[in-house]
């Protein structure tokens, strides 16, 4: 009976063998990865912002035909955004009160631009509960301080668009903006 001894082919066959299994396990874990990477990437790419978002990242307003004591309501990013033009006896009023005793604590300086003190642009959302307040617009009820009114839970805001009554925890908020002119105002 002839037994067979290990010899060198045998050798270079189980060494072979090795080589082969570890191209088929980087061959498997390569395959796997594209296959992630072409699952993941389109699953993060539809969190980004939309089109019609990132076309509303910016807009620019034309201020030149807002008068003292008026306002105007834009779209920006979906929302409502206020401009209002100050009054002297508004801007008065809101200097008058002393900030520290607000709910939250915010002076008309630094909710507007260096300047540009009669200008005051917030979004036009109530911080309760994401209603729209009243006060904006030509005849709306402006409420017992001046500013802005919202009718769904009754938040008062004054003139510089501060929290001073009802369930609202905080001010109306003051989006970014530059001022492009004295004319022309860039929101966000």
């Amino acid at each position: 009976m002839a037994t067979l001894e290990p010899s060198a082919e045998n050798g270079d066959i189980s060494e072979a063998g090795v080589r082969r299994r570890d191209f088929i396990n980087i061959a498997a874990v390569s395959f796997a990865g594209v296959g992630a990477g072409t699952i993941l990437i389109p699953l993060v790419n539809q969190m980004n912002p939309s089109a019609d978002v990132l076309a509303l990242a910016s807009i620019e307003v034309d201020i030149s035909a807002i008068q003292a004591g008026q306002a105007i309501k834009t779209m920006w990013r979906k929302q409502p955004v206020f401009i209002r033009n100050l009054t002297p006896e508004e801007i008065a009023a809101a200097e008058k009160v002393d900030a520290s005793s607000l709910r939250d604590p915010e002076t008309l300086e630094q909710r507007t631009k260096e300047g540009k003190k009669n200008w005051l642009i917030t979004k036009g959302v109530c911080t309760h509960l994401g209603c729209v307040p009243l006060g904006a617009g030509e005849g709306e009820v402006k409420g017992e301080f001046g500013g802005y009114f919202c009718p769904c839970h009754g938040s008062f805001y004054d003139t510089a668009a501060r929290i001073r009554k009802g369930p609202a925890p905080k001010n109306l908020e003051v989006p970014e903006y530059v001022f492009k002119s004295d004319t022309v105002v860039q929101i966000g």
